[in-house]
């Protein structure tokens, strides 16, 4: 990316040569205090910068990429850790509003089976401007449980279950004096976001803060998989280095949230039943900070393929990775791609009593503050093997399908765990380079991956 050096714009990495081996140590910027300053502290050869000096890698928030992107010269090394226009896929109404494009545009060029994989988000309207559609469609089906979202928050914030028009004919009133022709026009493709500011203070799921609520109404599922009677979500990491092409890596541990009660349709008024995010599960009157309300997902896999056997696991697993790489299509010709960013999001998936995978969300910064030891170290973990994949030390050839905890699942195309370039042609014995919820032996292969780059670069100097 060239822009010029004016005087509106500020440079980073100017002061060090270009090539990324001449420099002795990395600065690094970030405004978030928690497992992640632990783990950029600890980094070797990581400096802090403060305030306004010149940074290599910034973790920064989306309130400051939204201010000063577009006014940011960087030097060819230097990395941040979001993608300019990220809301694409993870604001509520963009993500359906991509999904559903990208599924017109499956049937178009492949034919309904193809779209058909594109059908794990429920039934969404968008909300005020969709509203005549919605009222149609939730008259087909009366009696049904609907879920009101805002589109631009989280940590369960404003959430609420409905079964009849006149719940939502009371929200419309209470949304009917804050501008409503403002809700209805989307940022333009490309441009500035128009969201307002993010709050920094929460550390939790941030996400864009709009002026004006915008909501989307979806179908309720109704069924969820329960665990001890009680309701829960999967969150599981996905790294992307890349849009154009699309190369992604999945992370192997994640965990499931459970509700604190035991799931009711009875009270669709209780949120501890209904929201899983551990923001809400913590303020429960009988919620145990030591025992907390997660599963590791290794626990998870164990227990699924104890009840229903291995290979129900494996096809929903399957089906699961292909949430994470259509999601991440929807959304490939929109983003704006840029060799300076990655990201780090957050997928929730819940789980229905068919073993069926459903999209929930895509979380642009997940929380990455610890609610446990266990946490803690998946969080260490996951944040570190994200750095061993971003590079900045640029020890990697480019070439790896693993590092850590991270398995390159996408590469243009998908990435087989055999060695070698696949036979795609007919896809028969070609099986996936994913290995979520399975052993994350990371250190081993942290170990054994360093010393060969370190063996390699000996014997070609």
């Amino acid at each position: 990316m060239s822009r010029p050096k004016n005087q509106n714009y500020k440079g980073h990495g100017l002061s060090k040569g270009k090539e990324r081996e001449q420099r002795a140590s990395i600065r690094f910027k970030t405004t978030l205090m928690n497992t992640l300053m632990d783990v950029l502290r600890h980094r070797p050869g990581w400096v802090e910068v403060k305030d306004e000096g010149e940074w290599d890698f910034y973790w920064c928030d989306v309130s400051w990429l939204r201010e000063n992107f577009d006014h940011t010269y960087m030097d060819e090394h230097v990395r941040i850790s979001h993608f300019r226009n990220h809301y694409e896929l993870t604001r509520k109404n963009y993500m359906v509003k991509n999904l559903k494009r990208f599924r017109k545009q499956l049937e178009r060029e492949a034919g309904k089976l193809e779209a058909a994989k594109c059908d794990f988000f429920p039934k969404t309207f968008e909300m005020p401007c969709e509203y005549h559609l919605f009222v149609e469609e939730f008259r087909k089906n009366p009696g049904i449980t609907w879920i009101m979202k805002p589109v631009a928050r989280s940590q369960g914030k404003g959430i609420f279950l409905f079964r009849r028009l006149k719940d939502i004919m009371d929200w419309r009133k209470g949304t009917a004096g804050k501008k409503l022709t403002g809700l209805e026009a989307p940022p333009a493709r490309n441009t500035v976001n128009p969201s307002g500011s993010h709050d920094s203070r929460s550390s939790d799921d941030q996400k864009d803060e709009i002026p004006v609520e915008n909501y989307v109404a979806q179908r309720y599922i109704e069924n969820p998989y329960l665990i001890g009677g009680r309701k829960f979500d999967l969150r599981v990491y996905v790294l992307v280095m890349s849009y154009i092409p699309l190369r992604a890596w999945l992370y192997r541990d994640g965990f499931a949230r459970f509700s604190n009660t035991r799931f009711t349709l009875s009270s669709i008024d209780d949120q501890y039943v209904h929201l899983t995010n551990v923001a809400v599960q913590k303020t429960s009157p009988d919620y145990h900070p030591k025992k907390g309300c997660k599963w590791m997902l290794q626990r998870f896999r164990q227990y699924l393929a104890s009840k229903h056997g291995p290979e129900a696991v494996e096809a929903l697993f399957s089906d699961m990775d292909n949430i994470f790489v259509r999601s991440l299509q929807s959304v490939q010709k929109v983003i704006i791609s840029d060799k300076h960013c990655f990201e780090l999001y957050g997928y929730d998936i819940l789980i229905d009593q068919n073993l069926k995978p459903w999209l929930l969300e895509v979380n642009a910064s997940p929380s990455l503050t610890a609610s446990s030891q266990e946490d803690y170290e998946l969080k260490t973990c996951l944040l570190e093997d994200t750095l061993h994949v971003v590079d900045m030390e640029a020890r990697l050839t480019g070439r790896e399908k693993r590092v850590g905890g991270f398995d390159l699942m996408w590469n243009d195309g998908p990435v087989s765990r055999e060695e070698g370039t696949p036979d795609l042609s007919g896809m028969g014995n070609f099986v996936t380079n994913t290995h979520l919820g399975c052993i994350n032996d990371r250190s081993n292969q942290l170990r054994q991956l360093f010393r060969s780059l370190q063996s390699q670069k000996k014997a070609s100097s």
